[in-house]
C-alpha cells in the first residue's frame, strides 16, 4: 500500500542499514483482510444477499486453474482452504492514478500480498503475508495473451503481478510454499478509499507525530478520524516510520485494520442490509477473484462457509525475511523459519514460534 519503488530500483529512503530504535511488531497487510472483511459481510447478510443481485456484475474473474495447469501442489486431504489475497495498485484510470500518488507509473502492481490458510473446520484463520520487496524466483509462466515468459531469479515479489499477471503471482506462491492455492481475491486502491468513505471514516490514535511528504501523510501524535483519502495515505506511510523500508509501516496496518473492524461493529452496519449493500457495492466494484468465487453466489456460498471464522482471533505473521546480503534494500525467505511456516501450513499444524521470528525488522 505504499508509492515505493518496484520492478528492482531501489526504495527510495530504503532501508540499508540505517535501522534504529526497537523492533515495530510485524503485522500484515490490509487490503487482503479488507477482501476477507467483504466476505464475513457477505456472509452476515446471507439470508437476504438476494439484494445484491446488481453487484454481480462488478466482480471480475481470472481463469487461475486454466493458466496454471497441472504443474501444482497437490490440494489438501482435509477441507482446509488457501487463499492468495492481493492488494492491487492499478494506475489505470484518473482516480487510481490519483490515489497513487502522482507520478508517470503505468499499468498496475502488487503491493500487498497475503496467504490466507482456514484450516478444516473453518473456526480460526492464519494469514501470512509477503513483503513486497522479497527476492523471490519467479517459475516461467504464460501471460494472459498466451505468450511464453521465462524463470528468472532474485526478482522482487510485487514486480511479478505488473510484468506477468495474477496467474503468475499465484504459481510464485506455490513454488515458493508448496502450499496449493485454493482462491485468489485481489482489491485496488479506489476499493480501498471508498469502502472506509462507506462507513464514515474509521478512528485511529496515531502513535507519533508522521509527516510524510510522499505519501502526503501530515498528523500529530493521538486520535484522529480518517476520511478513505487519509486512511490510505496512513497505511501506506513508509518514509514517515520506521527505517523507511516496506517492514516499518506493517505495525500501523495492523492498527489501521482492527480500527477498522471495531468501528464496523460499532455502527452495527451488518443489521442493516442497506449499509452493507453500500459497502458490499464499494467492494465488488474493485474486486477481482478466481473464475470459481466469480459470481456473488460463489461469493456468498464461500462466505458462509466461513461464517464460523471470527476475525478477531485471526492469528497474523509475516513471512520470515532477512536482509539480502547483495542488497540491503531488499529481502529473502529466512531459513529455517521460511520452511518451517509453510510446511505447517500444508499439513493443517499450529505453527511453531521459532517459525514466526523473522531476522529482518524494519525497525
Amino acid at each position: 500500500m505504499t508509492q515505493g519503488t518496484h520492478d528492482g530500483r531501489p526504495a527510495s529512503g530504503g532501508g540499508g542499514r540505517k535501522r534504529q530504535g526497537a523492533p515495530r511488531k510485524r503485522r500484515r497487510g490490509l487490503k487482503i483482510t479488507l477482501s476477507v472483511l467483504l466476505i464475513l459481510l457477505l456472509a452476515a447478510g446471507g439470508t437476504v444477499y438476494w439484494l445484491y443481485s446488481s453487484l454481480d456484475g462488478n466482480i471480475k474473474g481470472v481463469d487461475i486453474d486454466k493458466a496454471l495447469g497441472d504443474d501444482r501442489p497437490e490440494k489438501l486431504p482435509t477441507s482446509g482452504q488457501n487463499l492468495l489475497v492481493l492488494g492491487s495498485d492499478s494506475r489505470a484510470g484518473a482516480e487510481n492514478k490519483e490515489l497513487g500518488g502522482g507520478g508517470n507509473v503505468s499499468g498496475a502492481r502488487s503491493d500487498t500480498a497475503m496467504v490466507v490458510h482456514i484450516p478444516e473446520g473453518r473456526t480460526k484463520a492464519v494469514a501470512v503475508s509477503i513483503p513486497r520487496d522479497t527476492l523471490v524466483t519467479r517459475p516461467e509462466c504464460t501471460k494472459a495473451d498466451g505468450s511464453a515468459v521465462p524463470s528468472a531469479n532474485r526478482v522482487m515479489f510485487n514486480s511479478v503481478y505488473s510484468q506477468v499477471g495474477p496467474a503468475c503471482v499465484v504459481k510464485t506462491v506455490e513454488k515458493m510454499s508448496k502450499v496449493r492455492i485454493d482462491h485468489y481475491l485481489e482489491i485496488n486502491f479506489a476499493g480501498f478509499k471508498d469502502l472506509v468513505d462507506a462507513i464514515g471514516g474509521v478512528t485511529i490514535d496515531v502513535p507519533q507525530d508522521i509527516h510524510d511528504k510522499s505519501s502526503g501523510l501530515d498528523l500529530t501524535k493521538g486520535p484522529h478520524k480518517l476520511d478513505g483519502t487519509e486512511s490510505l495515505a496512513y497505511v501506506r506511510t513508509r518514509h514517515g516510520i520506521g527505517d523507511g523500508s516496506d517492514l516499518g509501516r506493517i505495525g500501523l496496518q495492523q492498527q489501521f485494520l482492527l480500527a477498522l473492524l471495531s468501528e464496523v461493529k460499532s455502527q452495527d452496519l451488518l443489521s442493516s442490509p442497506t449499509n452493507t449493500y453500500k459497502i458490499a457495492n464499494s467492494a465488488t466494484e474493485s474486486l477481482t477473484t478466481d473464475d470459481g468465487l466469480a459470481s456473488l453466489t460463489s461469493l456468498s456460498k464461500f462466505a458462509r462457509s466461513m461464517q464460523g471464522v471470527d476475525p478477531a482471533s485471526m492469528e497474523t505473521i509475516m513471512l520470515p525475511v532477512a536482509y539480502d546480503k547483495a542488497d540491503p534494500n531488499r529481502v529473502v525467505a529466512a531459513q529455517p523459519q521460511a520452511d518451517t511456516l509453510w510446511k505447517a501450513i500444508r499439513e493443517d499444524a499450529t505453527i511453531p514460534e521459532s517459525a514466526k521470528k523473522s531476522p529482518a525488522t524494519g525497525g
